[in-house]
């Protein structure tokens, strides 16, 4: 008996093998998606707790910085409290940050040298920076230009010889007094700040009159230091009361008109996010800048290595950055804030010249703790 066997068909065997590649591949592809999907569930979100200056609180607190700091796995909880000297002492006292915010770089010092007390590594970056400005009133401005003290250089903005000024405060000159005066007030001719116990933006002015007092030269020697504090002391003291925080200078400043603040010594950044925000300004409102004036930064400080992430995220990512800009901050793209500002009432200068540091930390401390002693007498 003969058998047949039959050979199979080339064509049924090809269309076979097709269909069990085809499925084979589906395969492979849904476990890989699948299992890519299990892993973003599964990636653990970091919580992270920080102190930051009052001026950023804003910022973290911003829908968008949350949403996109959510996006990256990051929660971030943030403290508000004064930057100076409060900030180190929190992370000396309760040892469970991850990271500081402060303004400014003194404070920033302190911060890291608290750290590594505690056998830390810290690393710092300073993110945002602003100058610092005199907030005005046009009719105040102009009567600066009249006594040869400020001087217009765009619509609402101007420049002030700082060296000048602090010459009429300490020669206690009253706005009457001055030459062309349209303000009638009795007042003195004083530059209005925040308490210098606990805000930075005061320690700024104090470093920066400290300087224009020492014929432009920064105080270095301890003894000068206290001798150039207690004369300055009087800037502070004549004030009356002195808000704590600097955005309580603002709203005095913004809601009460010349009556309260004819000078506030301001951020830049508060008078652009207010241009920014705001859809009626004030068209009364004038920007100063003084000559010589002072930068803040705002220093970001990673305590632990967790904290890290974030501050590379704040640094880089565009939309982080873009939110900082509409704050008013000035971030590494000068370019990205001018373009930002443009469609405010107000003139800001893109690039700010005629800067002065801070003096080393231990001399800021000594006029800082001379002021604050004499403003308890």
């Amino acid at each position: 008996m003969t058998m047949f066997i039959r050979k199979p068909d080339v064509r049924s065997v090809t269309v076979a093998l097709c269909i069990g590649a085809f499925f084979l591949l589906v395969f492979i592809v849904t476990y890989k998606i699948n299992l890519k999907t299990q892993q973003h569930v599964r990636a653990p979100t970091v919580e992270l707790k920080g102190l930051v200056a009052v001026d950023v609180e804003p910022y973290f607190k911003d829908p968008r910085v949350q949403k996109t700091l959510e996006e990256k796995n990051l929660r971030v909880t943030v403290t508000r409290v004064g930057s100076r000297g409060n900030m180190a002492k929190k992370v000396k006292e309760e040892q469970n940050w991850d990271f500081c915010f402060s303004s400014g770089v003194v404070a920033a010092n302190q911060i890291v040298d608290t750290a590594r007390e505690l056998k830390l590594s810290p690393t710092q970056s300073a993110l945002f920076h602003t100058p610092l400005v005199i907030a005005s009133w046009d009719r105040v401005a102009k009567i600066l230009v009249a006594n040869g003290v400020a001087t217009p250089i765009a619509p609402k903005t101007y420049s002030v010889n700082m060296g000048a000024l602090t010459e009429l405060m300490l020669a206690h000159k009253r706005w009457k007094d001055l030459k062309g005066s349209a303000y009638d007030a009795n007042s003195p001719v004083l530059v209005y700040t925040t308490h210098p116990r606990s805000s930075a933006s005061a320690g700024l002015y104090l470093a920066l009159t400290s300087a224009v007092f020492n014929k432009g030269d920064i105080v270095t020697d301890r003894t000068q230091a206290k001798e150039v504090a207690l004369k300055l002391t009087e800037l502070f003291k004549r004030q009356g009361y002195m808000e704590s925080y600097v955005d309580q200078l603002f709203l005095a400043y913004a809601g009460m008109g010349d009556n309260r603040a004819p000078l506030a010594f301001l951020y830049e950044y508060q008078m652009a996010n207010h241009a920014l925000t705001k859809v009626a300004f004030d068209a009364d409102m004038v920007l100063m800048y003084p000559q010589p004036t002072i930068v803040n930064q705002w220093v970001f400080v990673a305590i632990s290595d967790r904290a890290k992430e974030l501050m590379e995220l704040l640094s880089s990512d565009s939309k982080l950055q873009g939110v900082a800009v509409e704050y008013g901050f000035r971030t590494a793209d000068v370019n990205r804030f001018v373009e930002t500002v443009k469609s405010t009432g107000l003139a800001f200068e893109p690039r700010v010249s005629h800067l002065i540091n801070t003096p080393s930390i231990e001399i800021m401390n000594e006029m800082l703790d001379t002021v604050t002693v004499e403003l308890l007498k």
